[in-house]
């Protein structure tokens, strides 16, 4: 009896850490839910960047509730949040800078003069040295604006909604930094058999 009580104890325990698991890739964990301004994010969706046959980082896109419109989640003036996690030790910071500044190009269609300044303000977060690991979360709240944190520590706050959205348009825009990871924050696909 005492054995099928420690089974029935080991199976529930292995449950609810699968439950808690949203999405893997590389040898890293995107949690399922975060905690923003006192609200719960959900993971809308997950993916990873690659580049040839590289693996770049995992990226997820938390919502406050499922949503599949890469266009309202753009022009939203809500709680939201991207997570990166590096998961290449090929990420430098000048690539991140030189890709980071073409996916402004991109999602703004070449209209990046009126945001400039906190472009350039947003870009000195990677001026540091980006190794294998590093974790960078971009959290927009109406009041707040966008608050860069690497590591869980905030490097820089961007209070424009129009940057907002320029932002998260480097991964939800027409021209995104790439399809298959759009679709994946957006819910469409996932290659993790546990995400739902």
């Amino acid at each position: 009896m005492r054995i099928i009580s420690y089974f029935i104890v080991l199976f529930c325990l292995l449950m609810s850490s699968v439950n808690a698991i949203a999405y893997t890739a590389g040898g890293v964990t995107l949690p399922d839910k975060m905690e923003v301004s006192g609200k719960t994010l959900l993971l809308n969706g997950a993916g990873v960047r690659t580049k040839f046959v590289l693996t770049l980082y995992a990226g997820g896109l938390y919502l406050k509730a499922k949503n599949a419109n890469a266009n309202k989640i753009v022009q939203s003036n809500e709680v939201m949040a991207i997570r990166l996690k590096i998961i290449s030790r090929f990420i430098t910071s000048e690539k991140m800078i030189t890709a980071t500044r073409e996916g402004f190009h991109n999602a703004t269609s070449g209209k990046m003069a009126a945001l400039h300044p906190q472009i350039n303000q947003f870009m000195s977060a990677f001026k540091q040295k980006i190794v294998k690991g590093d974790e960078f979360d971009f959290v927009y709240t109406p009041t707040t604006g966008t608050q860069v944190i690497k590591n869980s520590k905030v490097l820089t706050t961007i209070k424009s909604l129009p940057f907002k959205k320029a932002l998260f348009g480097i991964w939800l825009s027409n021209r995104p930094a790439q399809q298959s990871l759009k679709k994946e924050m957006l819910g469409e696909k996932t290659s993790n058999v546990l995400f739902d």
